[in-house]
C-alpha cells in the first residue's frame, strides 16, 4: 500500500472508530473510492464495536465496580491503540482479535 492511499484514507480510518455510527459513516463514504487502508480500519472498528457491545451486555448484569472499571479501561486502551494506528497511517491490528476481525469481515471494502 503506497503513502498516497494511506493519506487519503486516514480521515475515514479515524472516523471508523467513533462508535458504530462512525463505522457506518466510514463504510458508506468508502464505497466509491474503496480505499484499502480505510477498509482495514472499518473492519477493526466494526469488530471492536461489536465486541464492546457483547461484553458490555454481560458486564452490565454484574454489580461490581471493579469489573466495570476494568472493562472501561481495557476498551479505552484498545480504542486509543486503534485510533493511534489510524492517525499515524499504520495497520495496527487489535491485539488478540485483530486477525479474527479481518477474517470475519473480509468482504468489507473489497
Amino acid at each position: 500500500m503506497d503513502q498516497n492511499t494511506i493519506n487519503e484514507g486516514k480521515t475515514l480510518g479515524l472516523v471508523a472508530y467513533l462508535t458504530l455510527f462512525g463505522t457506518l459513516i466510514a463504510f458508506f463514504m468508502n464505497q466509491d473510492k474503496r480505499n484499502p487502508f480505510t477498509a482495514f480500519h472499518i473492519r477493526q472498528g466494526l469488530g471492536l464495536g461489536f465486541t464492546y457491545i457483547l461484553i458490555a451486555f454481560v458486564i452490565s448484569s454484574l454489580d461490581s465496580m471493579m469489573i466495570s472499571m476494568s472493562f472501561w479501561i481495557f476498551f479505552s486502551v484498545l480504542y486509543l491503540y486503534a485510533i493511534y494506528g489510524a492517525i499515524t497511517g499504520k495497520l495496527n491490528k487489535i491485539p488478540l482479535l485483530g486477525d479474527f476481525f479481518q477474517k470475519i469481515f473480509n468482504t468489507i471494502g473489497q
